[in-house]
């Protein structure tokens, strides 16, 4: 039976069943309505990320055309937003773990309109840099404090699930980026088509903020600060049912440990833990995920660009507004069909991560991911239909294997392996680690593919994700079943 007066620790309360009045527990746990308005906010962080920066890959010829970019200015552009991610999610992730996650989870989203408004509003290339790499800050910043706002919110058994499905929303925007893309370019026959583009996401960017205020704050860090009451409240909000239950909260504080004061002084604090006490988690956080991050990028921003290049799409004697857009279009069409199967993989990650594991799944993903690059790279001795044939399958397996593996499970893992205290830091620093893979790929990728050709740069991705494979395999850390305060 159920205590009243029985003081527990937030996550024991998260994580418990309530019960019927003859003191039998409930099958499950039941998801309250704030636990899901929270679930929602953090998926809509994703849905924007994925819409963004893979709309980009649409917006991109029309944005070279509009300020008359050179190869290098078209990879700048491309980074400019994978660059503001990098230094969002450790300069603005980890104030979460001292400011607040509800705090940051609102500013962020500030940050993400205003500067998303600039982007749209954009006089010139230089000011579309700067306004890109704000965008970037504010989802940055979104990498680690949507994770933490959800999965410290959620039971134990289910988060696996609940946090995936909405990071899935990444695939979600991804896709629906791509299809707003192609709308806009099957009306507009202008070169300044790319802005309205943007300027869609502007308006439920808004709803968001607005509702992003009426949530409570994690208990978890209100516990970390030593704040009994403030958790106890909002663990109330939390868990808000009809009846009432649990009837009454009284958390229990950890027991601290008293130290001297020259173990105080010796004792690593913030970063410095990361890379102490914490190393293996922070290798496993941001090694996999900066080596899923190359291909992840590369494949997904420019595979209109990839298309167009390997089926001549491009004319370079009539580099026409009517010519880029009607090509824009073809290519937007492929990168559509392709991004539907990482709605696949993502809905198969949901299914197994907390009955396989994470770690098995992103090996098994990045295995998936090489294979898929190798079908695409063969495809490339093959003429006609033989050849589409085999680069839409090995795009396809790409995608399908990488949102189910490694693109879901870095996520994951890097919100999940280190403890409440720094949290934040370390999930936001497993992402800036990871973005510098991006930005390689983003700014490089333009360059090298005029410059090596797609057969070199595909060879490349294989072996990265091969290695991805085997660091995950020799540092793993298996979080799966695992409360929050256990790991």
């Amino acid at each position: 039976m159920y205590k009243l007066d029985k003081p527990r620790s937030v996550q024991k309360y998260i994580d418990e069943a309530p019960v019927w009045r003859d003191g039998t527990p409930t099958p499950r746990i039941p998801m309250t309505a704030m636990q899901w308005r929270i679930w929602l906010l953090a998926s809509a962080g994703k849905f924007f990320e994925g819409m963004v920066v893979f709309m980009t890959g649409v917006a991109l010829p029309l944005i070279e055309l509009d300020f008359q970019l050179s190869p290098s200015e078209k990879g700048l552009a491309s980074a400019a937003t994978l660059t503001g991610i990098l230094f969002g999610a450790s300069l603005l992730g980890g104030l979460a773990d001292s400011v607040g996650r509800k705090r940051m989870f609102i500013v962020e989203m500030l940050l993400f309109t205003v500067f998303l408004t600039g982007v749209v509003l954009a006089p010139s290339f230089l000011w579309l840099l700067v306004f890109l790499l704000g965008v970037g800050l504010a989802l940055g910043c979104d990498y680690p404090t949507a994770h933490l706002m959800l999965s410290e919110s959620i039971p134990s058994k289910n988060r696996g699930r609940l946090v995936l499905s909405a990071f899935g929303f990444q695939a979600i925007g991804a896709l629906t980026g791509v299809l707003i893309g192609y709308g806009i370019l099957s009306y507009s026959a202008d070169a300044h088509a790319w802005r309205w583009m943007y300027a869609v996401v502007l308006l439920p960017s808004i709803v968001v903020l607005i509702l992003r205020f009426f949530i409570p704050e994690s208990p978890h860090w209100f516990i970390d600060k030593h704040r009994k009451q403030d958790a106890e409240k909002s663990l109330s909000v939390l868990l808000k049912r009809d009846p009432p239950y649990p009837p009454t909260i009284n958390i229990k504080m950890p027991v601290m440990k008293q130290a001297s004061t020259e173990d105080k002084s010796a004792e690593p604090a913030g970063y410095q833990l990361l890379f102490s006490k914490h190393r293996r988690a922070t290798m496993l956080a941001s090694i996999p995920w900066f080596l899923q991050d190359l291909s992840t990028y590369g494949i997904g921003i420019f595979t209109p660009t990839i298309l167009v290049t390997l089926f001549g799409a491009y004319n370079t004697e009539h580099h026409t507004v009517a010519a880029v857009i009607q090509n824009d279009l073809l290519a937007a069409k492929g990168t559509a069909f392709l991004d539907l199967f990482l709605l696949v993989g993502i809905v198969v990650a949901v299914i197994f991560t907390d009955r396989l594991g994470r770690i098995k799944l992103q090996i098994v993903g990045f295995i998936g991911c090489s294979t898929g690059l190798l079908l695409a790279m063969f495809s490339l001795f093959f003429d006609g239909d033989g050849q589409l044939l085999m680069l839409f399958a090995g795009f396809i397996l790409f995608n399908f294997m990488n949102s189910m593996g490694p693109n879901a499970q870095t996520y994951l893992i890097a919100g999940e392996v280190f403890p409440s205290k720094i949290r934040g830091k370390g999930a936001g620093f497993a992402a800036s680690f990871a973005k510098l893979g991006a930005i390689i790929t983003a700014f490089l990728f333009p360059i090298a593919l005029a410059s090596w050709g797609v057969e070199i740069l595909l060879l490349m991705l294989i072996v990265t994700s091969m290695l991805g494979a085997w660091v995950t395999w020799k540092l793993r850390i298996e979080t799966s079943g695992k409360d929050l305060e256990t790991l």
